[in-house]
């Protein structure tokens, strides 16, 4: 990488010079980019018609000015920040590159539509060998008691809380459906003006339950059966009414589907991460198409390149969640009839 600030870095036995791309190799007439991952050194680059994006991630540094900044799939302002996510990148590059062709041709669809779009995604690389690798190497948890889902109702507001404290909130199928149920119940409701995601215990959810992974083999059936469980797609429906209010840890499927809701409150212990792409996959609960409509599709592929946590403070600059508050609000209403 010819950026001063990054001399002579290495990643994954490579020079990161031998990763670094041209204006000239993003042309129609170039020969196809053979590596997993292509730098573009903005400062170094001039504006070019025709651009044909690589198949593989494009990261852009340098200023977010750039006539060719909005382009790449991340930006990253300092050279320094490259080697970390580049070698994120190579651990998992046929991940990496699904990752940024969903996300590309998905902010232009309808987020169902987008919907579809990622789970094929995901379904494929359900099947790949990067995924196994991380299947085979994963030691199985102890298990623990099925999630739940309360609902507690007081004239038009709706109250969804995930019960699974004991396993941080960990989305197994139970709870998925229940979630699915629940917010189904308040996307045809027209008498509910206000619909509340929130869970019990110290965690928000740490995403799906990874002891449920790789129970469906068939990646075409794993796709058809997300194409009538997922939740999201009825969050999409009552997303205009819908609050998430979040508490400690909100890490992948748990982050989610919160990202679906109009407003999103946490409080300042909070923090939010994304790390499929460590397991060879990417977000497959609706994430391509929440996340990066929340926060654009630059930061999310940062977000889910990287699978760094980011606290309260960063998700707030970022979009990622509206509000900080030290407390969040109880509905001390209605009964339970979950």
């Amino acid at each position: 990488m010819r950026d001063k600030r990054v001399p002579g870095a290495k990643v994954g036995g490579m020079d990161l010079e031998q990763l670094t791309i041209t204006p000239a190799h993003l042309s129609l007439l170039e020969e196809p980019w053979m590596q997993p991952l292509a730098v573009l050194a903005l400062d170094e680059a001039t504006a070019a018609s025709d651009l044909h994006l690589p198949a593989c991630p494009l990261i852009g540094v340098g200023p977010s000015r750039h006539p060719l900044a909005d382009q790449v799939d991340v930006l990253l302002e300092i050279g320094a920040d490259l080697p970390v996510l580049a070698q994120a990148i190579l651990a998992q590059p046929h991940a990496a590159t699904a990752l940024v062709q969903v996300l590309r041709v998905s902010e232009r669809m309808s987020a169902m539509d987008a919907l579809n779009v990622e789970s094929m995604a995901y379904a494929m690389l359900q099947g790949s060998a990067g995924h196994a690798r991380w299947k085979n190497a994963r030691i199985a948890g102890p298990g623990s008691a099925a999630g739940r889902v309360g609902l507690s109702r007081q004239d038009d507001s709706l109250v969804i809380t995930m019960d699974r404290a004991h396993a941080a909130n960990a989305i197994d199928r139970p709870m998925r459906d229940g979630l699915r149920e629940a917010l189904t119940l308040a996307a045809i409701d027209p008498g509910l003006r206000k619909v509340v995601l929130e869970a019990h215990g110290k965690a928000f959810s740490v995403g799906a339950d990874l002891d449920e992974f790789g129970t469906t083999d068939d990646p075409a059936t794993a796709h058809a059966i997300r194409m009538t469980t997922l939740p999201a797609r009825a969050a999409i429906a009552c997303a205009d009414r819908l609050e998430a209010r979040i508490d400690g840890a909100c890490v992948g499927a748990g982050l989610e589907l919160a990202a679906f809701a109009r407003r999103i409150v946490a409080t300042p212990r909070s923090w939010f991460q994304l790390p499929e792409l460590t397991m060879g996959i990417i977000p497959g609960a609706g994430g391509c198409v929440s996340v990066s409509r929340r926060i654009g599709r630059q930061r999310a592929a940062l977000l889910m390149l990287s699978g760094r946590r980011i606290g309260a403070r960063q998700a707030l600059a970022w979009g990622l969640i509206d509000a900080i508050m030290d407390e969040l609000a109880v509905d001390e209403g209605g009964g339970d009839i979950g």
